[in-house]
């Protein structure tokens, strides 16, 4: 280096630098030292450019202290403003001077001019003429310089677009506001809320909330009176039948079991297409659950004997039993009628005659010769069977016909239903139907003043399992399928079946004249459904007594026709197809069967 600082030994010809002194009496001492001196000594530090070094420990010229307002402070303090800046001579020494002062003058010994600024001066504030010499400072100056270095930076120029947070001095106007092209005049604003009230408005507005107020309690009182007027069993309910199907197929059908095989290939009078066994593949139990499944006659006796030249006999026919009026002898006999015996126990198929052996086998079961009630509850749990022309149906009919035969002594269809799918025309398995049958004489039957259905509007009675309820009193009598709510058929005795029914004085049959009596003359509102009724559970398929009418989805016979079951064999392979081939869509399934008598 081209100096050294001076040893500790020897005595330093600088003044230390205090702070608070006065920077021009520091310098005027310092150059008339040097001038008495004449040089430097070696050992002292070097000076920079104009015999002075820059301190330090002041801020960088680019700085700019924020003075506001530095003759009086909020506390009340006066802070006296530095003494204007002296020139600086340019100190010149001899080529043997061990230090060398330069002509250019320091740049922190050049005082700039304040910078006008939004009610802000800017001062540079006279930086020290050497290192160590010059004045003191006075304490509001440090303080002042000390403030300078945590001072905020300049703010940026107002413009139209932003709002100054100072109040200038020296530029008060306001930039003008742009208008907005999304707001529209005021004056053309509408304000409803100056103008005069309408009174029939305030008129509507009553009305209108009176009316709603009094709908609403009109609706209360609509559905309290509903709700009082729908009908219930008043009494003790005594249970009959329980039925959960959890033992065996022989408990259930043997001969301490509850339910009864009919065995018949007569049709049942309604012209059905299948017979009636009491083999267990169409009647069985398994897991827990009652099945009666249809299977084809044509697995037994092949497709050839259904059509020509088969004699087929019911051996365990039970046409005897469930027809006691027409076994002779009996006590509720008359004529004995060999045809209609041969005609439910046998059938022999013949091409030249168009008949046929019926083509189907399935179950009906009873509680004939077990359970029964008048008035009360019936409740069985069911999933129904998918497959075309398939019926099955659970219903009662009475123990004895006090009243005479079919129908006048009733009939009671807690659900009838059709296999045929939801595209069906004339109610599919996505419906099912509850009715009464009665009348005065056999072919005169009143069903169509007592029927309803409920229909699944998103699926069908297949899908799983449904409850179907009889509730059955004096007072009334009514069929619904999982709740009260989904009622098929609801009737009150209010008044007798005979006038119910408004039929003639005067019908025909065929060309005789028949006055019509009344065979419930000796009853009451009730009659003919005040006597005691026993449950059966089937599966019909086809049939010509109308349930599956004429031309509607594809129909393969006519009602009317001689060679109806023999056309319905015919399209085995059409109809068949839609039954399924695991055995579980085709089957009426049944979980459990519950019977109790009013007591």
């Amino acid at each position: 280096m081209s100096g050294s600082y001076p040893s500790p030994n020897k005595e330093s010809h600088t003044v230390p630098f205090f702070l608070s002194e006065d920077p021009s009496k520091r310098f005027t001492e310092r150059s008339c030292n040097q001038a008495s001196m004449g040089s430097t000594p070696s050992g002292s530090r070097p000076s920079t450019s104009g015999g002075s070094m820059i301190n330090p420990f002041s801020t960088p010229p680019s700085v700019r202290s924020s003075d506001v307002n530095l003759e009086s402070s909020p506390s009340g303090y006066l802070f006296p403003l530095p003494s204007p800046p002296q020139p600086l001579h340019h100190l010149h020494h001899d080529s043997t001077s061990s230090i060398l002062h330069r002509s250019k003058p320091s740049s922190a010994s050049v005082i700039s001019e304040p910078v006008p600024r939004q009610n802000v001066t800017i001062l540079d504030p006279p930086r020290n003429a050497s290192y160590y010499g010059g004045h003191r400072p006075t304490r509001t100056l440090s303080g002042v310089r000390l403030r300078e270095s945590f001072s905020a930076p300049p703010s940026r120029p107002v413009t139209v677009f932003s709002t100054s947070t100072l109040n200038t001095s020296h530029n008060n106007a306001k930039g003008k506001r742009l208008k907005s092209t999304l707001l529209e005049d005021p004056s053309k604003l509408e304000k409803p809320w100056l103008k005069k009230k309408d009174p029939y408005g305030r008129l509507a507005y009553l009305l209108t909330y009176t009316v709603a107020f009094l709908g609403v309690i009109a609706s209360g009182v609509r559905c309290y009176f509903g709700y009082k007027s729908v009908p219930m069993i008043n009494g003790n309910l005594c249970m009959v039948l329980d039925e959960e199907f959890d033992t065996d197929t022989n408990t259930v059908f043997g001969s301490g079991g509850n339910w009864f095989r009919e065995v018949e290939l007569g049709g049942y009078g309604n012209g059905e297409f299948e017979m009636t066994t009491s083999s267990d593949s169409n009647s069985y139990v398994s897991n827990g659950y009652l099945y009666i499944t249809p299977t084809l006659t044509s697995d037994v006796i092949g497709m050839s004997s259904v059509f020509d030249g088969y004699t087929y006999n019911l051996t365990d026919c039970t046409y005897n039993l469930t027809n006691p009026e027409s076994v002779p002898g009996g006590s509720t006999s008359t004529t004995f009628d060999p045809t209609a015996y041969y005609q439910a126990c046998g059938a022999v198929s013949n091409s030249t005659a168009g008949t046929v052996i019926p083509p189907i086998q399935s179950a009906r079961i009873s509680t004939k010769f077990s359970k029964s009630i008048r008035y009360g509850r019936v409740e069985v749990r069911a999933k129904l069977p998918r497959g075309d022309w398939l019926w099955p149906a659970i219903w009662m009919l009475p123990v004895n016909n006090t009243y005479g035969a079919w129908p006048m002594s009733g009939e009671i269809d807690i659900m009838e239903s059709r296999g045929n799918g939801r595209d069906y025309p004339d109610q599919g398995i996505d419906y099912v139907r509850g009715s009464l049958n009665w009348g005065p004489l056999p072919f005169l039957n009143a069903v169509s003043k007592t029927f309803g259905w409920w229909t699944q509007r998103r699926t069908d009675y297949g899908e799983g399992f449904h409850d179907y309820v009889l509730e059955w009193t004096q007072e009334f009598l009514r069929i619904y399928v999982d709740s009260r709510l989904q009622y098929m058929l609801q009737v009150p005795f209010t008044e007798p079946f005979f006038t119910r029914g408004q039929f003639p004085t005067v019908v025909e049959n065929g060309t005789t004249p028949i006055v019509l009596e009344n065979p419930w003359v000796n009853g009451t509102n009730a009659t003919p459904f005040d006597q005691p009724f026993y449950l059966i559970l089937s599966l019909a398929a086809g049939g010509t007594n109308g349930w599956f009418p004429d031309n509607a989805g594809n129909k393969p016979w006519l009602d009317g026709s001689t060679t109806a079951m023999k056309d319905f064999a015919n399209k085995q392979a059409t109809w068949e197809a839609t039954w399924g081939a695991d055995g579980e869509s085709k089957s009426f399934i049944i979980d459990y069967v519950k019977m109790w008598q009013l007591c």
